[in-house]
C-alpha cells in the first residue's frame, strides 16, 4: 500500500530513472558508432557513400517505425517490461551486426538495434512521469538526453581508438554483451510506479474512459491538438542536422577539408555532442524556471540555423571560429528537449506516453531521411578522387548535401512560431 503523504526519495527515483537512461545511452552509442568506422565499413562491405548512409539509416527506419507502438505500449505494459525486452533485442542486434558476413546481415543487425532501443527514451520518460514531480520532468528529460550523448562520446575517440587497436567487430560484439547485462539489471531492479515500493506516485491515475481507448482512438485524440502536429515536425530539422553531421558525415568532412586526423575529427564530433548534452538539461531547466516553452525553443532553433548555415556555406573557416560555431549548434540543439515537456502538456496526461512516442518519431525522422539523402548527393557530386581506397568528396559536394539539412532546419524555426504556449501547465 502506498503511503498517501510519502513520495519516493530522490535517490531511489534517480536510480529507477538511471537504469532506463542507461539503455538510452547504449542506444545513442549504437546510433552514432558508424561515424568513426566509415572507412572500415565501406571497405569491409564494399559500399559507396549512399550504401553507408543506408546502412546507418537502417537503425532509424526501425526506430521511427517503433515510436507510436512504443508510446502506446509504455502506457499499457509499463516501462519495466518494455525496457527489458528492448535491451534483450538490442543485444541480439548488436551480435548480428558485429559478426555480419555481408551487408544484408549488417543491415539486419542495425534494424534490430534501432527498433529495440527505440523504447529507451519513451520508457525513461514514462518512469520520470511516475517517479518525479511534474516540475522536474523537463530537467529529467534533458538529463536523459545528456546520458544519451555520453553514449555518443564513447562512440567518438574511445571507440575510434578501440577500432584502430582491435577492429570494429570485436568492439561491437562486446558492446552487445554489455547490453545483455543491462537487460538483466532493468528486470531485477526497475519498478513502474513508486506504489510498488510503498510510496506515493506523482502520476495521476488514468481515467476509466482513457484506459479503454483503442490504439487508433488514442492517436486520433492526440492529433486533435494543433501543437502535436507542429511539435512532431520541428525536431526533425534540429536532430537531422546534428546527427547527419556528427552521426555520420562530420568526421570525413573535417578530415578532408580541415586537415584533421581521424582522432581529432572524432574528438570534435564528440565535443559537438557534449554541447548538445549540456544544452538539453540547461534548456529544459531554464524553460521550467521561466514557466514558458515557446520563447526559448524559438531562440534555440534560430541560433542553430545560423550556425549550421555558416559552416555549410563558408569554406576554410578559421579553426577557432569553426569550433565555436559547431559547439554553438550543438548547444542550441539541446532546445529540442523542450518539445517533450511541451507536447506532454499539450495533451491529456493519460496520453503522455503515446504523445512522447509520436514526438520521438518526428525527432528521428530527420536523421532517417537526411543520412542516406546526403550520401546520395555526395555520390552524385563525386569527381572520382580516391585515397587509400576511400572516396574523397569536395567541399561543394558536402555543401549540396548539407543544404538538405538546412531546409528542414529553416522549416523547424518557422513552425515553432505557430505553436501555442502551455505556460508549463498540463492540459486536462
Amino acid at each position: 500500500m502506498a503511503k498517501s503523504d510519502n513520495y519516493p526519495p530522490l535517490r531511489l527515483a534517480w536510480f529507477m530513472w538511471g537504469l532506463g537512461a542507461t539503455l538510452y545511452l547504449i542506444g545513442f552509442y549504437q546510433r552514432v558508432a558508424p561515424a568513426v568506422m566509415t572507412n572500415e565499413l565501406m571497405q569491409d562491405f564494399a559500399i559507396s557513400a549512399a550504401g553507408l548512409g543506408n546502412l546507418s539509416a537502417f537503425y532509424f527506419y526501425s526506430y521511427v517505425a517503433m515510436q507510436t507502438p512504443t508510446g502506446i505500449l509504455a502506457d499499457r505494459l509499463g516501462p519495466r517490461r518494455l525496457l527489458t525486452m528492448g535491451a534483450l533485442v538490442a543485444s541480439l542486434g548488436g551480435l548480428i551486426f558485429g559478426l555480419a558476413p555481408t551487408m544484408m546481415w549488417a543491415s539486419l543487425g542495425r534494424l534490430l538495434i534501432g527498433g529495440s532501443v527505440a523504447v529507451a527514451f519513451v520508457g525513461t520518460l514514462k518512469l520520470a512521469s511516475h517517479w518525479f514531480a511534474p516540475r522536474q520532468f523537463a530537467l529529467a528529460t534533458g538529463l536523459a538526453l545528456f546520458c544519451g550523448i555520453i553514449g555518443a562520446v564513447f562512440a567518438g575517440v574511445p571507440l575510434r581508438l578501440l577500432v584502430t587497436t582491435v577492429g570494429w567487430r570485436p568492439v561491437m560484439t562486446v558492446s552487445a554483451l554489455i547490453t545483455l547485462a543491462v537487460a538483466a539489471a532493468i528486470w531485477l531492479f526497475v519498478r513502474d510506479d513508486p506504489s510498488e515500493k510503498g510510496y506515493r506516485s506523482y502520476c495521476p491515475e488514468s481515467s476509466e474512459e482513457t484506459t479503454k481507448f483503442s490504439i487508433t482512438a488514442g492517436i486520433r485524440e492526440i492529433f486533435r491538438y494543433r501543437n502535436t502536429w507542429l511539435l512532431c515536425l520541428i525536431p526533425g530539422g534540429v536532430v537531422g542536422c546534428i546527427l547527419t553531421f556528427s552521426g555520420l558525415w562530420g568526421v570525413p568532412f573535417l578530415i578532408t577539408h580541415y586537415d584533421l586526423s581521424p582522432e581529432q575529427a572524432a574528438a570534435l564530433n564528440s565535443a559537438i555532442l557534449v554541447a548538445w548534452a549540456i544544452g538539453g538539461p540547461l534548456c529544459g531547466g531554464l524553460s521550467d524556471r521561466m514557466g514558458l516553452r515557446k520563447p526559448l525553443y524559438v531562440i534555440c532553433n534560430v541560433t542553430l540555423l545560423i550556425a549550421w548555415g555558416i559552416i555549410v556555406f563558408i569554406p576554410g573557416l578559421p579553426m577557432p571560429l569553426l569550433i565555436g560555431l559547431l559547439l554553438s549548434a550543438g548547444l542550441a540543439s539541446g532546445g529540442m528537449i523542450i518539445g517533450f515537456a511541451f507536447i506532454k502538456e499539450s495533451v491529456p496526461s493519460d496520453l503522455g506516453g503515446t504523445a512522447s512516442g509520436i514526438l520521438n518519431m518526428g525527432v528521428m525522422a530527420g536523421p532517417m531521411v537526411m543520412q542516406p539523402a546526403v550520401g546520395w548527393i555526395l555520390d552524385l557530386k563525386w569527381h572520382g578522387a580516391v585515397i587509400d581506397g576511400s572516396k574523397i568528396y569536395s567541399f561543394s559536394a558536402y555543401r549540396y548535401g548539407f543544404s538538405l539539412m538546412l531546409v528542414w532546419a529553416l522549416l523547424s524555426a518557422i513552425l515553432v512560431l505557430f505553436t501555442k504556449e502551455t505556460y508549463c501547465q498540463q492540459t486536462n
